[in-house]
């Protein structure tokens, strides 16, 4: 269904997204580095299961969209593209974030579980981003539109996974090195922000 010169551009894209710095993988270095790397990737897990939530509900509202209206989908796009640019300019103006210590120890794994997914189902940022991001890389042609949309947002939720299950294996190090170093955090921002541009001149100069 997916081209291979649609996967690889799209997998590259959502594991650069995934490196930026962030809320979601902030918590998940955290928790793994003061509960272990367990810990992290349930929260990963959590994280990843609210991910199929929005995906799911950008594929059926998207899909309408694109089939029945031509002025809806020039307005999504344009708000897409604006948002984006909203997004490109925090992440290059955005200033290092030190790892929080104080963070209270939660042992019970269904409990760090369950605060992955409500983390992000009640963001609605996502919703916003994945409305932005996916029907980029989804063409008629190829097909059902909502069935692109949920294999993009599946390819999306195992390139979360392997970003973010990395930073839990390694958080302990990877921790300790973003304490110390701005520098990197600010490489990342600007590879983030980057990234959100040329993905707001794709959106907006795309037809339907």
């Amino acid at each position: 269904m997916l081209p291979i010169e649609t996967i690889i551009p799209f997998l590259s894209a959502s594991i650069l997204l995934g490196l930026a710095p962030g809320p979601d993988n902030i918590f998940v270095l955290t928790q793994s580095t003061i509960n272990g790397k367990l810990a992290g990737l349930i929260v990963t897990i959590g994280l990843c299961t609210g991910l199929i939530v929005h995906t799911t509900a950008v594929a059926l509202g998207v899909a309408i969209i694109f089939q029945t209206s031509t002025l809806a989908f020039t307005l999504l796009k344009f708000i897409g593209a604006a948002y984006l640019v909203y997004l490109a300019y925090q992440a290059l103006r955005a200033k290092p974030e030190q790892i929080n210590g104080t963070e209270n120890v939660i042992t019970n794994y269904r409990k760090l579980y369950l605060r992955g997914i409500i983390m992000n189902i009640t963001n609605p940022k996502v919703s916003i981003f994945f409305l932005a991001f996916l029907p980029q890389f989804a063409d008629p042609v190829r097909g059902s539109i909502s069935l692109q949309l949920l294999l993009l947002g599946g390819l999306f939720i195992l390139a979360t996974i392997l970003v973010f299950g990395t930073i839990a294996f390694l958080g302990g190090v990877i921790g300790q090195l973003l304490n110390r170093s701005s520098k990197i955090q600010t490489i990342l921002n600007k590879i983030a922000g980057t990234v959100f541009i040329g993905l707001a001149i794709k959106l907006a100069t795309t037809e339907r």
